[in-house]
């Protein structure tokens, strides 16, 4: 019997197993592959805020990327590499949201080492730019180290159900608690209204002479070189699905499209690729996660329908799976989210403490009642 069951171990499923395991929590984590074997272990892994107008997802976005430079740093510092980010605008409106950026006093802006600025390409020269600190993560390792405590089990777990107050996994695996981390792919549940956007995530090891000491982020991203080898990555496509697509993906239309991109910005020279990482990444129809449990749409419809047509519906309300949260819905911003909402949600499910309603994924069910 287990406290925790955690279907999915990406750095969403693995952070929290982190968070249990602090707390002496038997855990186990589930996963059809490898630990980070998906879209977190194809991730670039860089840490980096949101440069955008002003909002919640944005206010969010700085107050997790604070909270996880200081846990990367002060618990896994062995996977985690302090570095300066220099964030180039694409065009005249990212230049515009720059440029407000840099009134945000949350954040020390440093100044771009002038030789390395004048050795990239006019493109990248050409818009608004930022420097500030930021980090890069080694991805699978650091998922690894995080779930160290909770046994891993690779199986791809088929069905769940909640019979005299325990989860049942497959009929092979007990649990008090199961959270679902298992990203864009198909849901355990069958329900209409928790729907997530995929993304394929590809990533790129280069061996290369151009040297470069920053994290760059433009079109792609481009980590900085160690021994002469650097990262290429991006949330790639949004058509291809490993479960839906008919046609496979193509490596090398996806790895020249990397070394295009990546070559606005700056000039790489004698480029050799070392290694190609791919997988798909979970992002939320309204760019913010999902956190916390999951309502019951059946039966929540039948006893209190008219609850989720309010303008201020009371979330608490509504008919929950017993037991049963997920977390999910990160986008290209996994690694910075994910410890800062492990230890949200882990207060939620083990002291009771609310998630906030922008958060919810009762927020969705909601949404979908009212479209109805």
């Amino acid at each position: 019997m287990f406290d925790l069951a955690i279907i999915g171990a990406g750095i969403n499923g693995c952070s929290v197993a982190y968070e249990f395991s602090l707390l002496d929590k038997k855990v186990v984590i589930f996963d059809m592959d490898k630990i980070a074997g998906g879209g977190s272990g194809a991730a670039g892994a860089f840490l980096a805020p949101k440069f955008s107008k002003t909002g919640e997802l944005k206010e969010m976005l700085h107050e997790a990327f604070d909270y996880s430079m200081e846990f990367y740093e002060n618990n896994f510092s062995n996977f985690f590499t302090k570095t300066q980010l220099l964030h180039l605008a694409k065009d005249e409106e990212s230049s515009k949201l720059l440029k407000l950026n840099q009134n945000n006093l949350s954040f020390n802006f440093k100044k771009v080492d002038k030789v390395f600025f004048n050795s990239l390409t006019p493109y990248a020269k050409k818009y608004e730019h930022i420097c500030m600190n930021a980090g890069v993560v080694n991805a699978q390792k650091m998922c690894q180290a995080l779930c160290q405590n909770a046994k891993y089990i690779k199986h791809e777990v088929k069905n769940i159900s909640h019979e005299d107050g325990v989860w049942n996994i497959d009929d092979l695996y007990r649990s008090k608690n199961i959270l679902l981390a298992t990203g864009a792919y198909k849901s355990l549940l069958d329900e209409e209204y928790l729907k997530l956007s995929g993304v394929w995530g590809h990533r790129i090891d280069v061996k290369t002479t151009t040297k470069n000491p920053y994290s760059i982020h433009q079109d792609v991203s481009i980590s900085p070189s160690v021994d002469g080898v650097l990262a290429i990555g991006a949330t790639h496509d949004v058509h291809y699905h490993p479960q839906f697509s008919k046609e496979i993906y193509d490596v090398q239309k996806g790895r020249d499209e990397l070394l295009q991109k990546a070559s606005k910005s700056i000039n790489l020279e004698n480029i050799e690729i070392l290694k190609d990482y791919t997988g798909l990444r979970s992002g939320s129809y309204d760019y913010m996660p999902h956190v916390g449990g999951v309502v019951k749409s059946h039966e929540t419809l039948q006893c209190c329908e008219h609850l989720a047509k309010t303008k201020k519906v009371d979330y608490e309300k509504f008919i929950y799976y017993p037991n049963l949260y997920m977390i999910n819905g990160n986008g290209g911003y996994g690694f910075v989210l994910a410890p800062y909402l492990a230890k949200i949600l882990t207060k939620h499910i083990l002291l009771g403490e609310k998630v906030k309603r922008s958060m919810n994924p009762a927020r969705f069910f909601a949404r979908w009642v009212r479209r109805l």
